[in-house]
């Protein structure tokens, strides 16, 4: 007999379950996936008609990593339901690069990088050692807490908005979260598993009562494009391809983070060798990929992440599903220009359930130990030093600059870095030393 459970890894639940259940991934990615690019793209000065190509190059290699990362291709691919999108990271780096040398200037060097990325996935089983719970916790939680702000900022109606802050908006984004809640905790079946879907249709009814989404977008849109590699050619320059290698650094500690996330949120347990190495590898080889058809490295998507805590769906088929809208949508502009009218305030009242459900993750992560001694100093310096870094970017504003690119913005890498150096060499307890020789008995 089939197995439909959506809670399982590989059960394919019935598509009238599976296309709510992997729209409401698409629904919480679908505005970060696609403000990279518009981002990048008005600062360095890309022509608006090409910026609209490059959307469609980017909804369609969205999908097709996150495809691979579901369902593996060999040694490619973690074999998780995790979702890949146009990572917010590259954006500072990439405005610098492309600025200097040109859009041609960025995607030769994320090619450069996606390549160093994945040689790391290659050797991730022998210094897999140096990323136990306490480590990969600590990732997850500053994950999490990063992104709250984010959160916020979309609830009250998106970063450079007229009406930022607006009763209007808040209201919007406060019936969605509440809305969410009510189906999550008091519903059942596909109902509760499918509460963001529920809550974002909701909070588009109600914008639509309230005159806050403009059709005239899908109307502009074309019917059909067919998005092609090398829209843009590629340059090398050392400069930048040392930057954009470190950034793909960050790239490969978020996705270490978002995986364990995803094991500890779904399946209450940690990230194996082999998905992390494949992980790895399918992001960086991701980040290939993507530069071929000129668009921004891609990564994991820790939104999505939370939705595996908050749902508990772990079938990489939902997520399959899910990436399906994402490749078609390529193909046919008016699809992916029907998702982009949503409100950001609609999105936004998700977000923020979502994102606090990734730092609970991490807290499960680290609290699998007992949080005393040494294991309560490695997580208190790494988020007190990581997280107060990320939230006060100008303690670092003397730093090079390719330094302040990696050790600034969300603070994630500090936190990281100080973890796995203090988990090298702090002396075990004699509790943990017991553990792990009862581990390797």
């Amino acid at each position: 007999m089939k197995n439909r459970s959506p809670y399982d890894l590989d059960g394919v639940p019935a598509l009238r379950e599976a296309i709510p259940l992997g729209l409401q991934h698409i629904l919480a990615m679908f505005v970060s996936n696609l403000a990279p690019i518009l981002i990048v793209g008005g600062v360095i000065g890309i022509p608006s008609e090409k910026i609209t190509f490059l959307i469609q190059c980017t909804m369609f290699i969205a999908g097709v990593n996150t495809l691979i990362q579901a369902y593996r291709i060999g040694p490619i691919g973690a074999r998780l339901p995790v979702v890949v999108g146009t990572s917010f990271a590259f954006v500072p780096v990439a405005i610098s690069i492309g600025l200097k040398y040109g859009f041609e200037g960025v995607l030769g060097a994320a090619l450069v990088g996606g390549l160093f990325e994945a040689f790391i996935g290659l050797f991730m089983k022998k210094i897999r050692r140096f990323f136990p719970s306490i480590v990969t916790g600590v990732v997850v939680l500053s994950i999490g807490l990063s992104l709250l702000p984010v959160g916020i900022k979309n609830l009250a109606g998106g970063v450079g908005a007229s009406d930022f802050g607006s009763l209007s908006n808040l209201f919007l984004g406060g019936v969605v979260l509440v809305v969410v809640i009510i189906f999550n905790q008091f519903a059942k079946g596909i109902w509760r598993t499918a509460s963001i879907a529920v809550g974002t249709v909701v909070g588009i009814i109600v914008a639509g009562f309230m005159g806050k989404i403009d059709f005239s977008i899908v109307q502009q849109a074309n019917f059909f494009v067919i998005p092609k590699p090398f829209t843009y050619g590629l340059t090398f320059h050392l400069d930048a391809i040392l930057a954009m290698m470190l950034m793909y650094v960050v790239s490969a500690v978020e996705t270490v983070g978002d995986m364990s996330g995803v094991t500890m949120g779904g399946a209450n347990r940690e990230v194996t060798d082999k998905e992390l190495s494949g992980g790895i590898l399918a992001d960086g080889l991701g980040g290939v990929l993507a530069a071929s058809f000129s668009i921004l490295p891609t990564t994991s998507f820790s939104q999505n992440t939370g939705i595996v805590a908050m749902t508990g769906i772990m079938s990489r088929f939902v997520v399959g599903t899910g990436a399906m809208f994402l490749v078609v949508g390529a193909f046919i502009p008016k699809i992916g220009a029907l998702i982009a009218v949503i409100p950001a305030s609609v999105i936004g009242g998700s977000l923020v359930m979502l994102f606090a459900m990734i730092a609970i993750s991490g807290i499960n992560l680290i609290t699998k130990e007992e949080l005393v001694g040494r294991n309560a100093v490695i997580v208190a310096v790494s988020l007190g030093v990581g997280f107060g870094m990320g939230n006060v970017p100008t303690a670092l504003q003397h730093l090079p600059e390719t330094l302040k690119l990696l050790f600034g913005g969300s603070g994630i890498v500090v936190s990281a870095g100080i973890a796995v150096i203090l988990n090298v060499v702090l002396p075990m307890d004699s509790k943990e030393k017991i553990g792990n020789n009862l581990k390797k008995a």
